[in-house]
């Protein structure tokens, strides 16, 4: 597809400056002033152009749970958010412990052609805890595994998911519980796996990801751990970094200020590699039976720009690197920057324009939300994905003098 983008403020992990951009055959082929193109232009002059956002957590609940959500209402509800790359749990019905079911998933993606996704494998067959034969199976388009949802209980078995990580060149994405001290403080649960963790990597080498970080004593021993070199990564969600001392029923749970100011201070230090959502749709009759989750692809980037940006004093390049350029890194992908040959994957965005979270407007099944009523800052106007228009807001026609029967 091809596409120029003109008059934008560009902005990505390392420029910050306006001009054009025009993608071709699907990639980034210039960056200038006054590109001519005979083809299709979005004027964009007082609105920001970033790539596209890669979130590196994300439940769509399909196969087994698609009451919940699926693979179209999931891809959807991530274009509206300003996605085109999602990384996708294991924790289905049955869970994706094999490449059949890596394949359904894969399969139903490309066949829907809206997002990019990878679905993760468990590092534990049917998350039993104990059997991690299965990942001598794995092909190349597995690249992380994941228990997410539960802790490994066993060191042992962890340590040796880790051998196998490492000799695969899998990344190993720790959900850091440790489920027998969770009825006692989850705090200390989450300290203890992520130490532990953090030390079996360190032994075997194995790429560990340690993510929805959520404690400041966790935020700091991943700091002294990257201090001494350890080839170690992280991400914190939007909710955590927005909230503390509510009730609202996310696992790991909200915290408290000291909390949110320590994941603060480590996005400003780059202990912090990523922002991912844990997108977690419910169903409202699951949410009152106390089920753990919220659905955060909707609103991850106004909450992200909200909090950092306006209220925290944080770079927007800062920003677009953790959402866009350190994931791309991670995942190993063509994505994340504003760079010739690059993937031709953009997100539009009104900086000034100021949104209210009403969760009857989500396209995500999932209307479960604990910022209903937020005032935020920062709105989606357009995704484009290798060059292709794949979501407008309904707004956009309005702002930009577009055709808006794309809108949803």
């Amino acid at each position: 597809m091809e596409l120029l983008i003109k008059g934008a403020r560009l902005v990505d992990q390392d420029i910050d400056l306006y001009g054009d951009l025009l993608i071709r055959d699907g990639k980034i082929a210039e960056l200038g002033d006054d590109i001519f193109f005979e083809g299709p232009v979005v004027d964009a002059r007082g609105m920001c152009l970033m790539p596209a956002f890669i979130d590196m957590h994300a439940h769509f609940r399909d196969p087994g749970f698609t009451w919940k959500e699926d693979i179209l209402t999931g891809s959807l509800a991530a274009l509206k958010g300003g996605y085109t790359f999602v990384n996708l749990m294991g924790n289905t019905s049955p869970v994706c412990s094999d490449m059949a079911t890596v394949e359904y998933v894969l399969d139903k993606a490309k066949e829907l052609d809206m997002v990019q996704v990878h679905q993760c494998v468990s590092i534990t067959r049917g998350f039993d805890g104990k059997d991690i034969s299965h990942l001598d199976s794995l092909d190349e388009r597995v690249r992380m595994i994941t228990d997410d949802g539960k802790g490994v209980a066993s060191s042992y078995v962890m340590y040796k998911a880790m051998e196998k990580a490492w000799e695969n060149d899998l990344i190993l994405m720790s959900h850091a519980e440790d489920e027998q001290i969770t009825p006692i403080d989850y705090r200390l649960s989450e300290n203890l796996e992520t130490v532990r963790n953090i030390y079996l990597a360190l032994y075997t080498r194995a790429r560990l990801h340690l993510t929805h970080v959520s404690t400041e004593e966790a935020i700091e021993e991943i700091r002294r751990a990257k201090l001494k070199g350890q080839n170690i990564t992280c991400d914190v969600t939007p909710h955590h970094i927005a909230l503390w001392d509510n009730p609202y029923r996310v696992n790991p749970p909200i915290r408290t200020r000291s909390d949110v100011d320590a994941l603060i201070g480590g996005i400003k230090d780059g202990t912090v590699d990523a922002i991912a959502t844990d997108h977690a749709p419910h169903t409202r009759e699951d949410k009152l039976k106390g089920s753990p989750g919220l659905s955060g692809l909707e609103t991850a980037f106004s909450v992200a720009h909200t909090v950092l940006v306006r209220d925290n004093n944080v770079d927007l390049k800062l920003l677009s690197r953790l959402m866009s350029g350190r994931p791309a890194e991670i995942m190993g992908l063509d994505k994340g920057k504003l760079i010739e040959g690059y993937d031709g994957d953009m997100v539009l965005i009104d900086l000034e324009r100021r949104v209210v979270v009403d969760p009857s407007s989500f396209v995500s099944k999932g209307k479960n939300t604990p910022f209903e009523g937020h005032e935020l800052q920062g709105d989606i106007l357009m995704t484009i994905k290798s060059g292709d228009i794949k979501y407008m807001s309904k707004n956009c026609g309005e702002v930009l003098g577009l055709d808006n029967r794309q809108t949803f």
